[in-house]
């Protein structure tokens, strides 16, 4: 228990009338201000709970605008608390109130404890005839906890990165940190972990600008799960949208995870890296009709979830979950936007990744970017100001909505996902959208007035195989979920290279490195924002199983153990996000034109594709459902971009050859009017970065490039007025030599 938290005996407690904003429990240094919305409620009870789990109630008689409030004075952080709501209980028109049910806040900032599973959550018995149940919850849910405001940020400024500068690192607090041998046993997969200056250390000489976590508001740990003995891992089932999840934290007293997670962050802008949120503001933890009572559903059940239209007993469930958010209620945007802002201003995160936003666009039932989520988001001034990525799709009619979110909004870019791995694992046609996929996909973004940036380019996430499992499998491999195989994706586009699972063959083993080479080399020279799943840059593997939502274990745990080839790999991926970083035109703001006439000064096209023979590329080639060898040349000279002090950015020239053929290919360099002397800067076959003391490969010279393998070459631009000195200077030198007299001999 906290040391802070004192038992409050009901006589020694004063109840002022308090105020109904803000919203949650509000400490300011003397006592706690206490608001909770029910426009259902015909009464609600604030519950304080002692040391010894001994419950004093307080009927709340202030009401304004359908909020419930009142003030005690002398209440201190670590309070735990909660409340009863009394109103109808009806299911048929969608009202769910028990006030044996002990609620928690929906605005709480931090939580203590989990719930059970015990049959008093529950609004029902548990045998028929599945009568009403008014068993007193309390001692198997979940408790609020008053939290201290007040925290010592010193200095701290959020890094600010522009999506064109940033490198995300999707990570999981307890999978990145759990075994890591330089994090004390006690600290291991906590906010402090990720704090600690090792994984600082790694995440900055990898070049991580910005780390995207998986949920860490306060999920439920599905009883479910815990009676198989797994346990919810992933944490998209949360229950509270103001809460560090209390599992992450170091520390036993409680309300630590609220001051652990800010020191987190302050060490993480420390190290110049950007925090983004998972955030599951969908649905709630509590499920359908029969999941239980926890918070939102007894407080009031039909403002808080979207009900089935003429059967309000039941929920319309738009995410696989049991129920959704209702989006058109506005104390549920409220909520959203109030958390938002809570995460930002007080919590300094710098941006959010929305889990199946299709739903948040849902007014109504249909998808709609025009929607009062996406309004009030424009509109506010704190959150329109951070990164805000959509997870553009969710389960309902209509839910896939890649590239259909609208201006300031960033997308997690399905399509680029499956491209890659096609184009990779050598499937049929896949070269022109490949193509597409690996210059910002205009085609999805550019109608709607977004730039490269709105494309969060990723071939896997926490869903699904990792880089590693994602070339030795060709099947999912989740025995260990107990769902009989029937859980996670079937069609994965993997590629197992020939053998399915680990292996001994060298062979096998060499082609699967190059392929992860392959796939981290592609993210980063392509245009848009490159995102990392944690541990791909270690050859992390899962076993095959794609689906670990319920494995917290050494199945989806980081093993920190490293042979020889996962270091040379993660030397390789540091390698390649270095390279993006130093150029620009692997970054740009803006889609590439085709031709000169957007790149300023240069006489050649912002981008040119050629076959290996040098040849441009036609309409045939691109159709052809067998092509898989491309060479793109990228114009270092045609940037239609300034830099901070507003002169026009040049950079270096690029080749990007690609063979995802079974065979080696040889190319033939283009003419000298594209650069003369190219060298070679990454090599997915060897592994090599800017080899030593390799020759330059000239103008029209020919090269093997082996099966399965890309490679980037570079070579240095003559800036357009140092060209047309020297062409000036030639040609006075020619007139000259022309006026000369001539002497014979």
């Amino acid at each position: 228990m906290s040391e802070l938290m004192e038992a409050v005996p009901k006589q020694s407690v004063d109840m002022w009338p308090g105020r109904p904003y803000p919203l949650g429990a509000t400490f300011d240094g003397t006592g706690v201000n206490f608001a909770l919305f029910s426009e259902v409620a015909s009464k609600v009870e604030l519950c304080l709970i002692n040391d010894d789990g001994e419950e004093t109630r307080f009927e709340l008689i202030e009401v304004d605008g359908n909020v419930w409030h009142a003030y005690l004075p002398r209440i201190q952080p670590g309070q735990r608390y909660g409340y009863r709501v009394y109103g109808p209980f009806e299911p048929s028109k969608g009202h769910r109130c028990n006030p044996s049910k002990f609620l928690l806040d929906p605005y709480a900032k931090a939580i203590s404890g989990q719930i059970d599973g015990h049959e008093s959550l529950f609004s029902y018995r548990f045998v028929p005839p599945y009568e009403f149940n008014d068993m007193n919850s309390l001692g198997h849910t979940m408790l609020s906890v008053v939290t201290t405001p007040f925290f010592d940020w010193g200095h701290d400024r959020p890094p600010r990165h522009q999506y064109h500068e940033s490198i995300i690192y999707e990570m999981h607090v307890k999978g990145l940190t759990m075994t890591h041998p330089g994090i004390p046993d006690d600290v291991r997969g906590t906010y402090a972990a990720i704090g600690h200056p090792v994984i600082i250390e790694h995440l900055t000489s990898l070049g991580v600008t910005a780390v995207e976590l998986l949920p860490v508001h306060q999920f439920v740990n599905d009883t479910h799960l815990v009676d198989r003995g797994l346990s919810n891992y992933w944490g998209y089932n949360t229950i509270g949208f103001l809460a560090p999840h209390n599992g992450y934290v170091s520390g036993v007293d409680l309300a630590q995870q609220t001051t652990e997670f800010k020191a987190m962050v302050k060490s993480l802008h420390d190290a110049d890296i950007e925090v983004i949120l998972d955030v599951v503001y969908n649905h709630t933890a509590e499920g359908n009709e029969l999941g239980p009572t926890i918070a939102f559903r007894g407080i009031d059940n039909a403002a808080y979830y979207r009900l089935v239209d003429g059967a309000k007993q039941h929920y319309y469930d738009t995410t696989g979950t049991g129920n959704s958010l209702l989006m058109r209620n506005p104390h549920v945007l409220q909520l959203i936007m109030d958390s938002l802002r809570y995460w930002v201003l007080e919590m300094h995160v710098d941006g959010f990744r929305f889990d199946l936003a299709a739903t948040l666009a849902r007014q109504f039932h249909e998808v709609d970017k025009l929607s009062a989520f996406f309004d009030i988001i424009q509109q506010d001034p704190v959150i329109s100001q951070v990164k805000l990525i959509a997870e553009p799709w969710d389960l309902g009619d209509g839910g896939y909505q890649v590239g259909n979110f609208p201006p300031l909004w960033s997308e997690w870019n399905g399509k680029y996902r499956d491209t890659e791995r096609d184009f990779w694992r050598g499937e049929p046609a896949s070269l022109a959208e490949f193509a597409s996929r690996i210059t910002g996909s205009s085609d999805l973004y550019e109608h709607s007035d977004r730039r490269p940036t709105a494309s969060i380019n990723f071939v896997v996430a926490h869903d699904g195989f990792t880089l590693r499992d994602l070339v030795s499998y060709n099947e999912k491999h989740n025995e260990a979920n107990g769902e009989g195989g029937k859980d996670g994706e079937s069609h994965n586009r993997s590629w197992n290279c020939g053998v399915e699972g680990e292996t001994d063959d060298p062979a096998v083993n060499a082609l699967r490195l190059r392929q992860q080479r392959n796939f981290i080399t592609t993210m980063m020279v392509s245009q848009g924002v490159p995102m990392l799943a944690h541990g791909d840059e270690l050859g992390r593997t899962q076993h095959g199983n794609n689906n670990v939502y319920a494995q917290d274990n050494e199945i989806s745990w980081i093993n920190w153990d490293l042979n020889a080839d996962q270091k040379d790999l993660l030397a390789f991926t540091s390698a390649a996000i270095g390279l993006r970083m130093a150029h620009p035109i692997l970054r740009r703001r803006r889609f590439f034109a085709g031709d000169a006439r957007h790149g300023g000064g240069s006489e050649l096209g912002d981008i040119l594709w050629f076959k290996p023979d040098a040849s441009e590329m036609d309409e045939a080639d691109w159709n052809s459902g067998f092509a898989r060898t491309v060479m793109v040349f990228l114009n270092g000279d045609a940037i239609p971009e300034l830099d901070a002090v507003g002169r026009r950015i040049v950079d270096d020239h690029f080749l990007l050859l690609f063979n995802a053929h079974t065979e080696p290919i040889r190319f033939t360099m283009p003419a000298a009017e594209f650069g003369q002397n190219w060298q070679v800067r990454l090599d997915t076959t060897t592994g090599q970065v800017d080899p030593p003391n390799a020759r330059p490969w000239r103008a029209k010279s020919t090269h093997r490039v082996e099966a399965h393998s890309m490679m980037v070459l570079s070579t240095t631009v003559v800036p357009e007025a140092e060209r047309a000195a020297a062409k000036s200077r030639a040609q006075r030198a020619t007139a000259s030599a022309a006026k000369a007299p001539i002497h014979s001999s």
